[in-house]
């Protein structure tokens, strides 16, 4: 938690156009701390999708709530909101969606949606750092976006490291405070937390990484455009 980790959180959340970045150890820390700092625990459920990767259902899991699994829109893989609208109950009090293969869809519908149940919109960006829908990012939809920055991912460091965005400022203090030990101050901890600290040289790496990642993310777009070009199976239904 030094200069490393403070500049790379002011560059991520600058990209992402959301007011506060907090770094964290993974992107499944990033969801369980982003749901505890929401007070969501026991007793509470959480809409998700079952077509993700098994962390986004663990960590609901470990902050102690009920994932509820609704079903997916087969055409794109992504989670279907009249699905999510009958699983709706009274313990309900999230949607968790998941932009899976980087697809950021029918936003307005996802806020509308949340909005009338009175429940809070969360999202799961694991994969899809600085996807877009109508000029907003993944993440800076609801009341957080949850990154992970895994080797593999699209912007990685080399190990595990993670972030939540958000533009709350009691979210992101609260965040911070989950993070460290649930410290508030040195050895002062007012809630019980995770040892979850992005690490300085994950941070710097990072940092390097995002001035990079527009030139990545065009190579990936003319690798794919060769996918979609050449297979033309009528059995191959391409999402």
């Amino acid at each position: 938690l030094g200069n490393e980790v403070k500049n790379f959180e002011s560059a991520w959340a600058s990209r992402c156009g959301v007011k506060y970045a907090v770094g964290v150890g993974n992107g499944m820390d990033a969801i369980e701390i982003g749901l505890r700092a929401l007070n969501i625990g026991p007793g509470d459920e959480v809409i998700t999708t079952p077509m993700t990767a098994f962390a986004t259902v663990l960590a609901i899991v470990r902050a102690g709530a009920t994932p509820v699994l609704a079903d997916i829109d087969p055409s794109t893989a992504l989670l279907d909101p009249s699905s999510v609208e009958r699983c709706l109950s009274p313990r309900t009090k999230a949607v968790l969606i998941v932009h899976l293969y980087g697809h950021v869809r029918n936003m307005d519908t996802w806020v509308e949606l949340c909005k009338g149940a009175d429940i809070h919109l969360l999202e799961d960006c694991a994969q899809s750092h600085l996807a877009s829908w109508k000029n907003k990012v993944a993440g800076s939809f609801g009341a957080w976006g949850a990154y992970s920055f895994y080797t593999t991912k699209n912007l990685g460091t080399m190990g595990d490291g993670g972030a939540i965005i958000t533009n709350s400022e009691e979210m992101a203090n609260n965040a911070q405070i989950l993070r460290n030990y649930g410290q508030s101050r040195r050895y002062h901890h007012p809630e019980l937390g995770l040892n979850s600290r992005l690490d300085e040289i994950h941070a710097a790496i990072l940092t390097i990484r995002l001035g990079w990642f527009d030139l990545f993310t065009d190579r990936r777009k003319e690798i794919a455009k060769t996918y979609f070009d050449s297979i033309k199976n009528p059995l191959v239904q391409l999402l």
